[in-house]
């Protein structure tokens, strides 16, 4: 019998494998940027070489729909949506005690998300925070790992002004998403918040006057002890207030620019090692890039999360 070698495998199989690894490393090498430059053109077919990379920040403009400018982001963020749609439909038409494959799959990640919502928020909020989470978690994880696939940045049009445009980018990789999804993230957790404490009561975490206000009073009431001391300590109210409208703020700005800067720069990145030496070299990348995609989406929910707790929970402990 001929000997196993590794995971029970022909050794005369993994040979072969080996050598076929290998022949394609040194085809990618030598016709990529890096081989070119040191061994120079050896005339291999144009097709098995990448064009130098150029990106841009801006999104391409594909066509006009009303005066209104669908990009190529934009129809990735639309492909996502229907990718997501399609799933939902198919786990949900024939929903079974019995769960098939893709049933499980879906449970599964839905369960997940479901416990982590509870275990951070409690029973109760935890569900009530459940849709957002989920929502941004698999939207941005599904605009990620859709990016990687064959027909991002390779199909080529002719755009609304004659110059040529890529069909499709991923949708993180443009700004106006990531500040979106922020925008909605602040919003809820502000409802939020806002709703457990009470409008006026929410808002006095921000503009808190009442004991600078109490000083001016007392101050014109001649007691110019307990005035100068109820000022002094409004006037550090107030600036708690600022720091913490600013802190609510700088949210949008950090979580705009993380995942815009880390779906972006995984681009660039496998855009670059497939210049240097196309294919084979960026196969690790896109490896790196399906996990950056999972961590990305569970930070962004995550931290939605935990911004939504916290405001629900620091009014409550005030009540206790």
């Amino acid at each position: 019998m001929p000997k196993r070698g590794f995971l029970g495998l022909k050794r005369p199989f993994l040979g072969a494998v080996f050598l076929i690894i290998v022949a394609l490393f040194g085809i990618s090498f030598i016709s990529g940027a890096l081989g070119r430059s040191i061994l120079g053109d050896l005339g291999l077919p144009s097709w098995l070489s990448v064009s130098r990379p150029d990106p841009h920040l801006p999104p391409e403009v594909v066509f006009r729909l009303f005066g209104f400018p669908i990009t190529n982001t934009i129809l990735a963020s639309w492909l996502s949506i229907l990718t997501l749609v399609a799933i939902s439909f198919a786990v949900t038409r024939r929903m079974r005690l019995i769960p098939q494959k893709l049933q499980v799959i879906f449970e599964s990640v839905l369960g997940w998300l479901l416990k982590l919502c509870q275990d951070v928020a409690g029973e109760e909020n935890g569900r009530r925070f459940f849709p957002l989470v989920a929502s941004i978690f698999l939207f941005v994880i599904i605009n990620a790992w859709l990016s990687l696939l064959p027909g991002f940045g390779s199909i080529v049009l002719t755009g609304v002004e004659g110059e040529a445009v890529h069909l499709l980018r991923g949708a993180n990789t443009d700004i106006n998403l990531p500040l979106a999804l922020a925008l909605i993230s602040f919003a809820f957790v502000e409802y939020w918040g806002i709703r457990s404490a009470g409008g006026l009561r929410y808002l006095s975490r921000f503009l808190n006057v009442s004991r600078f206000l109490r000083g001016l009073g007392k101050f014109f009431k001649g007691k110019l002890r307990d005035g100068i001391s109820f000022l002094f300590n409004g006037v550090i109210d107030i600036f708690v207030g600022i720091l913490e409208a600013l802190s609510e703020l700088v949210r949008i700005v950090s979580f705009t620019f993380r995942l815009f800067g880390n779906m972006t720069g995984g681009e660039i990145l496998i855009l670059i090692m497939l210049f240097l030496v196309p294919w084979v070299l960026a196969v690790p990348f896109y490896g790196l890039e399906l996990l950056l995609g999972f961590v990305q989406a569970l930070i962004f929910g995550g931290l939605t999360l935990v911004f939504a707790t916290i405001a629900v929970a620091a009014h409550r402990g005030e009540e206790a």
